[in-house]
Protein backbone atom coordinates (compact mmCIF):
# COMPACT_ATOMS: atom_id res chain seq x y z
CA UNK A 1 0.00 0.00 0.00
CA UNK A 2 1.27 3.82 -1.11
CA UNK A 3 0.16 6.59 1.06
CA UNK A 4 0.91 9.96 -0.84
CA UNK A 5 1.62 12.73 1.72
CA UNK A 6 0.00 15.79 1.13
CA UNK A 7 2.66 17.44 3.75
CA UNK A 8 4.87 17.56 -0.09
CA UNK A 9 1.34 18.68 -2.16
CA UNK A 10 0.95 22.11 -2.87
CA UNK A 11 -1.61 23.49 -0.30
CA UNK A 12 -3.12 25.93 -2.26
CA UNK A 13 -4.35 22.95 -4.67
CA UNK A 14 -5.44 20.25 -2.65
CA UNK A 15 -7.97 19.09 -4.34
CA UNK A 16 -5.90 18.78 -7.96
CA UNK A 17 -2.95 16.78 -5.65
CA UNK A 18 -5.23 14.43 -4.45
CA UNK A 19 -6.61 13.92 -7.87
CA UNK A 20 -2.89 13.45 -8.91
CA UNK A 21 -2.82 10.52 -6.98
CA UNK A 22 -5.80 8.75 -7.53
CA UNK A 23 -4.15 4.96 -7.64
CA UNK A 24 -2.98 5.97 -4.26
CA UNK A 25 -4.04 3.20 -1.29
CA UNK A 26 -4.59 6.17 1.58
CA UNK A 27 -3.74 9.72 1.16
CA UNK A 28 -1.76 10.62 4.21
CA UNK A 29 -2.94 13.73 6.11
CA UNK A 30 0.20 15.11 8.50
CA UNK A 31 -1.62 17.06 11.58
CA UNK A 32 0.48 19.33 13.54
CA UNK A 33 0.11 21.29 16.12
CA UNK A 34 3.29 23.53 17.05
CA UNK A 35 3.32 22.02 20.23
CA UNK A 36 3.65 17.96 19.95
CA UNK A 37 6.32 18.53 17.20
CA UNK A 38 7.58 21.87 16.32
CA UNK A 39 5.42 23.09 13.14
CA UNK A 40 2.04 23.80 12.44
CA UNK A 41 0.22 22.33 9.38
CA UNK A 42 -3.64 21.92 8.64
CA UNK A 43 -6.20 20.61 10.76
CA UNK A 44 -9.62 19.04 10.94
CA UNK A 45 -11.35 22.19 8.70
CA UNK A 46 -9.08 21.25 5.94
CA UNK A 47 -9.65 17.13 6.36
CA UNK A 48 -13.18 18.11 6.26
CA UNK A 49 -12.70 20.00 2.60
CA UNK A 50 -10.30 16.85 1.68
CA UNK A 51 -12.92 14.26 2.17
CA UNK A 52 -15.39 15.86 -0.17
CA UNK A 53 -12.52 16.13 -2.71
CA UNK A 54 -11.24 13.19 -3.07
CA UNK A 55 -12.77 9.26 -2.50
CA UNK A 56 -9.06 8.05 -1.75
CA UNK A 57 -9.18 7.20 2.04
CA UNK A 58 -7.57 9.73 4.09
CA UNK A 59 -5.17 8.42 6.77
CA UNK A 60 -5.01 11.21 9.72
CA UNK A 61 -1.74 11.08 11.59
CA UNK A 62 -1.89 13.42 14.42
CA UNK A 63 1.02 14.67 15.39
CA UNK A 64 -0.66 16.40 18.52
CA UNK A 65 -0.60 17.01 22.28
CA UNK A 66 -4.52 15.70 23.70
CA UNK A 67 -5.29 13.62 21.26
CA UNK A 68 -7.42 11.75 23.67
CA UNK A 69 -9.52 15.41 23.31
CA UNK A 70 -9.24 16.38 19.68
CA UNK A 71 -8.83 12.96 17.67
CA UNK A 72 -12.73 11.79 17.54
CA UNK A 73 -13.33 14.84 15.55
CA UNK A 74 -11.15 13.65 12.74
CA UNK A 75 -12.53 9.82 13.26
CA UNK A 76 -16.44 11.57 12.71
CA UNK A 77 -14.86 13.97 9.81
CA UNK A 78 -14.79 10.69 7.66
CA UNK A 79 -10.78 9.64 8.15
CA UNK A 80 -10.22 6.27 6.89
CA UNK A 81 -7.69 5.69 9.85
CA UNK A 82 -6.76 8.34 12.63
CA UNK A 83 -3.21 7.85 14.17
CA UNK A 84 -2.55 9.29 17.39
CA UNK A 85 1.01 9.33 19.39
CA UNK A 86 1.75 6.83 21.82
CA UNK A 87 4.31 9.52 23.61
CA UNK A 88 1.03 12.01 23.66
CA UNK A 89 -2.16 9.84 24.43
CA UNK A 90 -3.20 9.40 27.89
CA UNK A 91 -5.67 6.96 27.50
CA UNK A 92 -4.74 4.86 24.31
CA UNK A 93 -6.94 1.67 25.09
CA UNK A 94 -9.59 4.04 25.48
CA UNK A 95 -8.38 6.30 22.42
CA UNK A 96 -8.58 3.19 20.19
CA UNK A 97 -11.88 2.02 20.63
CA UNK A 98 -13.81 5.62 20.90
CA UNK A 99 -12.13 5.85 17.19
CA UNK A 100 -13.68 2.68 16.17
CA UNK A 101 -17.24 3.85 17.67
CA UNK A 102 -17.10 7.18 15.56
CA UNK A 103 -16.51 5.65 12.62
CA UNK A 104 -12.53 5.11 11.47
CA UNK A 105 -9.78 2.52 12.27
CA UNK A 106 -6.92 3.56 15.08
CA UNK A 107 -3.85 3.85 14.57
CA UNK A 108 -0.98 3.86 17.12
CA UNK A 109 2.50 6.16 16.36
CA UNK A 110 5.78 5.73 17.57
CA UNK A 111 8.57 7.84 17.69
CA UNK A 112 12.41 6.28 16.71
CA UNK A 113 13.08 6.51 19.85
CA UNK A 114 10.46 4.72 21.30
CA UNK A 115 10.70 1.43 22.03
CA UNK A 116 8.40 -0.94 20.85
CA UNK A 117 8.20 -3.43 23.89
CA UNK A 118 6.14 -0.08 25.24
CA UNK A 119 3.30 -0.32 23.11
CA UNK A 120 3.02 -3.99 22.40
CA UNK A 121 -0.01 -4.80 24.90
CA UNK A 122 -1.66 -1.12 23.93
CA UNK A 123 -1.53 -2.37 20.39
CA UNK A 124 -3.76 -5.62 20.69
CA UNK A 125 -6.63 -3.14 20.11
CA UNK A 126 -5.51 -1.32 17.19
CA UNK A 127 -5.57 -1.65 13.54
CA UNK A 128 -2.59 0.16 12.17
CA UNK A 129 0.70 1.03 13.63
CA UNK A 130 2.79 3.62 12.23
CA UNK A 131 7.02 3.10 12.86
CA UNK A 132 8.24 6.74 12.43
CA UNK A 133 11.46 6.72 10.27
CA UNK A 134 12.55 10.09 10.89
CA UNK A 135 11.68 12.51 14.05
CA UNK A 136 8.18 13.90 13.10
CA UNK A 137 7.37 17.36 12.38
CA UNK A 138 9.31 18.27 9.10
CA UNK A 139 8.93 16.94 5.33
CA UNK A 140 12.23 15.88 3.94
CA UNK A 141 14.11 14.12 6.46
CA UNK A 142 16.72 11.00 5.85
CA UNK A 143 15.17 7.67 6.77
CA UNK A 144 16.43 6.15 9.99
CA UNK A 145 17.39 2.55 8.93
CA UNK A 146 17.83 1.87 12.53
CA UNK A 147 14.14 1.70 13.07
CA UNK A 148 13.46 -1.52 10.66
CA UNK A 149 14.50 -3.23 13.77
CA UNK A 150 10.79 -2.64 15.51
CA UNK A 151 9.36 -3.49 12.04
CA UNK A 152 10.48 -6.90 11.88
CA UNK A 153 9.50 -6.95 15.37
CA UNK A 154 5.74 -6.03 14.59
CA UNK A 155 6.28 -8.41 11.47
CA UNK A 156 6.42 -11.23 13.65
CA UNK A 157 4.31 -10.63 16.11
CA UNK A 158 1.08 -10.46 13.58
CA UNK A 159 2.70 -12.99 11.32
CA UNK A 160 2.40 -15.35 14.53
CA UNK A 161 -1.08 -14.22 15.38
CA UNK A 162 -0.20 -11.88 17.99
CA UNK A 163 -1.11 -8.28 16.75
CA UNK A 164 -3.64 -8.16 13.73
CA UNK A 165 -2.35 -5.04 12.31
CA UNK A 166 -1.17 -3.21 9.18
CA UNK A 167 2.51 -1.95 9.69
CA UNK A 168 3.24 1.59 8.00
CA UNK A 169 6.14 3.33 8.14
CA UNK A 170 6.84 6.91 7.58
CA UNK A 171 9.58 8.96 6.96
CA UNK A 172 12.16 9.48 3.79
CA UNK A 173 10.75 6.59 2.01
CA UNK A 174 11.40 6.70 -1.42
CA UNK A 175 13.00 4.89 -4.31
CA UNK A 176 15.98 4.55 -2.33
CA UNK A 177 14.99 3.17 0.58
CA UNK A 178 11.60 1.65 0.45
CA UNK A 179 13.06 -1.87 -0.76
CA UNK A 180 14.66 -2.19 2.57
CA UNK A 181 11.65 -1.22 4.34
CA UNK A 182 9.45 -3.94 2.55
CA UNK A 183 11.67 -6.20 3.38
CA UNK A 184 11.87 -5.55 7.10
CA UNK A 185 7.45 -6.60 6.72
CA UNK A 186 5.95 -2.81 5.84
CA UNK A 187 2.68 -2.90 4.78
CA UNK A 188 1.79 0.59 4.14
CA UNK A 189 4.62 2.86 2.89
CA UNK A 190 4.13 6.71 3.29
CA UNK A 191 6.24 8.73 0.83
CA UNK A 192 5.82 12.15 0.27
CA UNK A 193 8.42 14.56 -1.97
CA UNK A 194 9.03 11.13 -3.51
CA UNK A 195 5.73 11.37 -4.97
CA UNK A 196 5.01 14.98 -5.45
CA UNK A 197 8.23 16.37 -6.16
CA UNK A 198 8.00 14.35 -9.15
CA UNK A 199 7.07 15.53 -12.50
CA UNK A 200 4.65 12.23 -13.09
CA UNK A 201 3.38 12.20 -9.15
CA UNK A 202 1.18 8.92 -10.35
CA UNK A 203 3.88 7.47 -11.97
CA UNK A 204 6.43 7.65 -9.15
CA UNK A 205 3.44 6.41 -6.99
CA UNK A 206 3.49 3.40 -8.57
CA UNK A 207 6.93 2.65 -9.09
CA UNK A 208 7.04 2.76 -5.60
CA UNK A 209 4.94 0.15 -5.37
CA UNK A 210 6.51 -1.80 -7.88
CA UNK A 211 9.64 -1.42 -5.60
CA UNK A 212 7.86 -2.35 -2.92
CA UNK A 213 6.36 -5.48 -4.22
CA UNK A 214 9.47 -6.78 -5.86
CA UNK A 215 10.95 -6.38 -2.21
CA UNK A 216 8.36 -8.22 -0.24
Amino acid sequence: MIAPSILSADFARLADEAAAVSGADWLHVDVMDAHFVPNLTLGLPVVKSLRKATDIPLDCHLMIEDPDRWAIGYAEAGAHNVTVHAEAAADPVKLAKDLRAAGSRAGLSIKPGTSLDSVVDVLKHYDTLLVMSVEPGFGGQSFMPEVLDKVRTARNLVDTGHLKLVIEIDGGINADTIAQAAEAGVDCFVSGSAVYDAADPAKALESLRGLAAAAR
